[in-house]
């Protein structure tokens, strides 16, 4: 009697969560049949979340993690998008999603980033994740670590790929979020994940049509990247995201039903923070800041540091944002474009930093220059 009781009263709780989760979705003004969503501006603000910290398989958005392994590799220098790597017989016969690659032939790291980004290549994943850590098994215990630092604490990985695996793999909404967003950090990403289809050539000269899996690029303006995933066990899952009116989004769905659905709410949720967020600007990139700076040393005594990048934050109806601009110790000489001071833009509990730069050369001042100095004074 006793265990049935307990089984009553904890299915009764499952029912008041799962209901008040729907509510809290209602009340937001969208909601998603999927098994979770995550929506998040690109500084992390969490816009909407349903059902955001369940784990669950994600399929080949684990790819998301792997390019972002292989970007950063590339940013350190150990890796060039021209190097070539020799595919390995593993590599080329990963099967699922794939470009097909010839076991023993070389490709480019950028034609191979390429198969991962717009078709989700297991095989491309595979030979990158060798060629970066020396090993499979040794890419997937970077991606973890990564996962760690980034505070993904509901993610685990146990391929590159998102292939169903015989060790436990799994992340939640809000984790797939974080990492699109630092994937999104990587200007070169862009590049390959806007390409809608191609008929790439390989070394050989055998040709496979290159077409993305994520059909927002061409459906949903602003779409600018995405990753999407499917098993039978993760159901239809995808991470986009899109910029509108200065306004950048991740939205994340996991375990859709079916692959329409994961666009639509995916759609849904982008529409949703598009409705409600502005983005504020404090600075054009290039224009100067409201701030003096005294340059020690220097033939110019004192600079008006411009923006390096554009300065604001993407904003919730009603809120406001405010500005500090912190100046370093600048001694000459100084380059143009020498980092010279930062602007601190906050909103709550969010914060963002922004470069400001000099935007000229300032010369040492010459001992003739501070003689000159002391009889201006005179």
């Amino acid at each position: 009697m006793k265990k049935k009781l307990i089984v009553a009263l904890a299915l009764a709780a499952i029912a008041v969560v799962c209901t008040f989760q729907v509510a809290c979705a209602e009340e937001s003004g969208v909601s998603v049949t999927s098994h979770s969503a995550y929506l998040a501006d690109e500084y992390g603000r969490e816009i909407y979340s349903y059902n955001a910290d369940a784990k669950h398989e994600i399929a080949s958005m684990v790819k998301i993690m792997t390019a972002t392994l292989v970007f950063e590799s590339i940013d350190r220098g150990d890796l060039s998008v021209d190097e070539k790597i020799t595919v390995s017989e593993e590599a080329s016969g990963m099967g699922g999603s794939q470009m097909f690659l010839d076991a023993g032939s070389e490709y480019p790291v950028g034609d191979l980033l390429k198969g991962v980004i717009v078709a989700s290549a297991n095989d491309a994943s595979y030979a990158l994740a060798e060629r970066v850590a020396g090993s499979a098994d040794a890419f997937v215990a970077m991606m973890n670590e990564k996962a760690s630092q980034l505070g993904m604490s509901g993610t685990k990985f146990a391929n590159c790929t998102g292939l169903p695996s015989q060790s436990e793999q799994y992340s939640t909404a809000r984790d797939v979020n974080t990492m699109t967003r630092e994937l999104m950090k990587h200007d070169l990403y862009f590049e390959y994940s806007s390409i809608w289809t191609e008929d790439y050539v390989h070394p050989s000269g055998r040709v496979t049509n290159l077409t993305n899996t994520n059909k927002l690029i061409r459906q949903y303006q602003g779409c600018k990247g995405g990753k999407t995933g499917y098993t039978d066990n993760a159901g239809f899952c995808l991470s986009a995201c899109a910029e509108r009116n200065g306004v950048s989004a991740v939205a994340t769905i996991i375990g859709a039903a079916d692959s329409k659905t994961r666009f639509a709410e995916c759609s849904r949720l982008l529409n949703y923070a598009f409705a409600n967020c502005r983005y504020e600007s404090v600075l054009d990139q290039g224009q100067s800041a409201d701030i003096e700076i005294k340059v020690k040393s220097g033939k110019t005594k004192t600079v008006v540091p411009v923006a390096a990048e554009k300065v604001g934050m993407s904003l919730m109806r009603g809120e406001d944002l405010t500005v500090e601009y912190v100046p370093y110790d600048v001694k000459a000489p100084v380059a143009k474009g020498d980092v010279i001071a930062k602007a601190i833009v906050t909103c709550g509990d969010r914060r963002a930093e922004f470069d400001l730069v000099s935007p000229i050369d300032i010369e040492k001042a010459s001992w003739l220059d501070f003689i000159r100095d002391i009889a201006d004074r005179w």
